[in-house]
């Protein structure tokens, strides 16, 4: 009786997450509580998986790692600088528990950011070419802010559209058009707001240039005018690509340190 007093005593000494620890990572130990409370945090971020569990417990180990390199480089942010940014996120009412891996959450990625700017992005360069490449993909894609006139001929025949030649303005154009029988609309709109097909097919005609008869349909730009948001728009897209290279770099740093840290499951319902 003695003995079973002296066991009963030693488990209820006994930490409480000890029999909940499904992972650890370079010796911390990740509970199932730990798990649950990510899970809702995900929830009340708008985040659903069909594998919430499995995806939160992995992003709670990259925090580990993120954060752990962080620190050893003195990148890590300050308790006060998170509770402020925590604050603007407003996630409604949270468990201690809650906040506590809200604030760790939140923590690591700022972390992370810092890491990024200070030591990942500063290596990226675009070229001019690269640039060029993302406009005409963003030109055929989305449209750019460039103010086009348009004349556009609808249900001509084939032979019809054969006989246009180039014309040398607007108004020549449309008189060509008219004088081939044709009845043609002229219209002016920004590139992002045409018709998808449409868009496609005057991002790369050349001025004044009748483009190939598609659906019966020919048309021809007449004049295109850059906007005051195109003179931003280089470094924006510089800025884009360079984030999308610091990215896709940082997540292969963030491999690494994985592959160095110490990560034990210990429930096979974990098992990532």
């Amino acid at each position: 009786m003695k003995k079973a007093l002296i066991f009963l005593s030693m488990m209820i000494a006994m930490p409480a997450y000890a029999a909940s620890v499904v992972a650890t990572v370079n010796g911390k130990p990740i509970t199932d509580t730990d798990v649950t409370s990510r899970t809702t945090l995900m929830a009340k971020q708008g985040k659903t998986s069909s594998d919430n569990r499995r995806v939160a417990l992995n992003a709670i180990i990259d925090d580990a790692v993120k954060l752990a390199h962080a620190s050893s480089v003195g990148a890590a942010p300050s308790d006060e600088d998170v509770d402020k940014e925590l604050k603007k996120m407003n996630l409604g009412e949270l468990t201690a528990a809650e906040k506590d891996m809200a604030r760790s959450a939140l923590k690591s990625e700022i972390a992370w950011q810092v890491l990024v700017a200070h030591t990942i992005v500063p290596t990226i360069d675009v070229t001019a070419d690269e640039i060029n490449a993302e406009k005409t993909s963003l030109a055929t894609e989305h449209g750019l802010p460039i103010e086009m006139t348009i004349v556009r001929l609808v249900d001509i025949p084939d032979a019809v559209a054969k006989k246009l030649t180039k014309p040398k303005s607007c108004d020549d154009a449309i008189k060509m058009a008219e004088n081939l029988g044709g009845a043609p609309q002229k219209f002016t709109a920004m590139q992002y707001e045409l018709a998808a097909d449409v868009r496609e097919r005057v991002a790369g005609l050349k001025k004044l240039t009748w483009s190939t008869r598609v659906d019966g349909n020919v048309l021809l730009v007449c004049d295109a005018k850059k906007t005051k948001e195109y003179g931003d728009l280089d470094n924006i897209i510089k800025q884009n690509a360079i984030f999308k290279s610091a990215m896709f770099q940082a997540d292969q740093q963030l491999k690494q340190l994985r592959r160095k840290a110490v990560i034990v499951i210990n429930d096979d319902r974990y098992k990532l």
